[in-house]
């Protein structure tokens, strides 16, 4: 537990006798003075501020190049882009913030950057200074916007208070004395490129020119619903659109600044490489655990504890949940309360990937032997999942490949190996599963074999159809390929020498400049020889 206001040396006396409201009640713990003497001297005798200001963060052209493509869309709207605010584990405990994925890739801050902080987005005209329009300046596939920007981008935060002011020493939240030194107006400019300004003018600039013959406001509703309240304020205010009208205007805005992440730009894909490289690391320290694993009543959290520790240790921590299954927790698929025991002989199926500072993720999925070798029945169901990962990397890399196509090769494969098993119906092929009208080889396999990665570890979630699933593979596009065989223990359609058992094999993938799909995974193991071989040689 961190330092509590309770432990003070100094304290008052409050009034026990005056009536106290609940929401007030909070505060009974605190033993703060509230004396203007010691409110004196605890703001005085201070060092100076550092007076260097820090170097533009490497993201910020690239942030940018993004906001101008998204401003495109939208010539003379008023764009809110939320981080997001402090969310309460219990009572005055707050998680570890993360600002909404939309904010971090459109402002480029990473990391905890920063409570309560909004991008705005002021428009410049509804047409460019050269008289272009949206659909002249939207993006031409490059990654980078084809005229002068329609959007000029304010940064709203709460800089660090000076040293004399009560949220210096009192603001649990946000005071210097509990949280640390926040950034300064000119640090943040200085690092982002962006004008900057305190949160607390927000409203004033939300309501400027905004009306009907004047300027529409848009914002990602679901990032802060206190942000999201303000500016329905500031429409009804101003006579504009409300209700299911208002939250049509804000989805074509979620749904544009989804879609604007489809394709990463090369500095994004530098940092999914790191992630990766990260990851891999992380999945070292945990095969090095399995020992101790297996001599744990909780042998999975051993597991779970070695790849979070490398994940603080090189980002900014987990991208999601571990999932850290043993033995027959494999064949559930989301599998993260990690409670379970790891026995010599059994598969453990893990799907970790770290975050790193910039928040962007891995997702990577390995299926490891605990005692360094497959049993045959195990080996036998990991090479029908690798067929199918390979099958589907294949024909990513043929062209006109749509996203959907990925995992179609993948059910053909698996398709195949249940038929050869004698595991379909009576009577029906692999052919005949496949079939829309079929697919009973999904029964081992109910989830989808790719998905979007990036700020998301499930990236792009609300993109249309038609620019995600149906769309044509496309350079910049990073996704993962992560089929998988699920044989629950009490399946008495599964052959019995294969029950229990649980594979997935997952790789993050990158459509490259030429077309050609390449794995940022290459490096983690992942054929039979290569799992034995590193599972081997790292538990000894």
């Amino acid at each position: 537990m961190t330092y509590s206001d309770t432990d003070s040396p100094a304290a008052s006396t409050p009034d026990s006798a005056a009536p106290q409201s609940l929401a007030q009640r909070g505060d009974n713990r605190s033993h703060r003075p509230t004396n203007q003497a010691f409110r004196d001297f605890i703001g005085s005798g201070w060092g100076p501020r550092p007076d260097t200001l820090p170097a533009r963060n490497e993201a910020a052209p690239w942030a940018a190049a993004r906001r101008e493509r998204l401003g495109a869309l939208f010539p003379g709207d008023r764009l809110v882009i939320p981080a997001g605010g402090l969310v309460t584990r219990n009572n005055d405990c707050d998680y570890r913030f993360r600002p909404h994925s939309a904010f971090a890739h459109l402002a480029g801050t990473g990391t905890d950057f920063e409570p309560d902080a909004v991008l705005v987005l002021e428009p410049l005209g509804a047409a460019g200074a050269d008289g272009s329009s949206a659909a002249d300046r939207a993006d031409d596939g490059t990654g980078t916007a084809t005229a002068a920007p329609t959007h000029e981008a304010v940064l709203y935060f709460r800089p660090r208070a000076p040293r004399t002011s009560e949220e210096f020493y009192a603001d649990t939240r946000y005071g210097e004395l509990w949280v640390g030194q926040r950034p300064s107006i000119e640090e943040v400019e200085a690092a982002t490129g962006i004008r900057c300004a305190h949160v607390d003018s927000l409203p004033d600039a939300l309501a400027k020119d905004a009306g009907p013959d004047g300027v529409q406001l848009r914002v990602v509703a679901q990032a802060d619903a206190a942000v999201t309240a303000l500016v329905d304020r500031v429409r009804t205010a101003a006579g504009l659109a409300a209700g299911q009208e208002a939250q049509q205007v804000d989805d074509a805005l979620a749904e544009a600044t989804s879609e604007l992440r489809l394709t990463k730009d090369p500095w994004e894909v530098d940092q999914l490489q790191r992630a990766v490289d990260a990851t891999r690391a992380g999945f070292d320290d945990l095969v090095r655990s399995l020992p101790r694993a297996t001599e744990h009543r909780r042998g999975e959290r051993v597991l779970e504890g070695a790849f979070g520790a490398r994940a603080r240790e090189e980002g900014n921590g987990l991208g999601y949940e571990t999932i850290a299954a043993a033995g027959n927790h494999a064949n559930t698929l989301h599998w993260i309360n990690n409670d379970g025991a790891v026995h010599p002989g059994e598969l453990v199926l893990v799907d970790a990937g770290v975050e790193v500072d910039s928040l962007y993720t891995a997702d990577v999925t390995r299926t490891i032997p605990v005692d360094g070798r497959f049993t045959a029945p195990q080996r036998r169901v990991y090479q029908a999942v690798l067929d199918a990962a390979d099958a589907a990397f294949a024909r990513a890399g043929t062209p006109g490949c749509r996203f959907r196509d990925v995992h179609t090769a993948a059910m053909e494969v698996i398709a195949a190996r249940l038929e050869e098993w004698g595991m379909l119906p009576d009577g029906v092929t692999a052919a005949d599963s496949l079939d829309p009208d079929g697919q009973f080889h999904r029964r081992w396999m109910v989830h989808g074999t790719s998905h979007h990665l990036g700020l998301d570890v499930h990236d792009c979630a609300q993109a249309r159809r038609e620019m995600s699933m149906d769309a044509q593979l496309r350079p910049g596009m990073v996704f993962t390929i992560e089929p998988g065989l699920y044989f629950r223990a009490d399946d008495l359609l599964v052959p019995a020498e294969l029950r229990g058992i649980g594979v997935r094999i997952e790789d993050d993938v990158v459509v490259d400049a030429d077309g050609s799909v390449r794995r940022l995974t290459q490096a983690i193991p992942r054929t039979v020889d290569e799992v034995e071989a590193w599972v081997s040689g790292l538990i000894g």
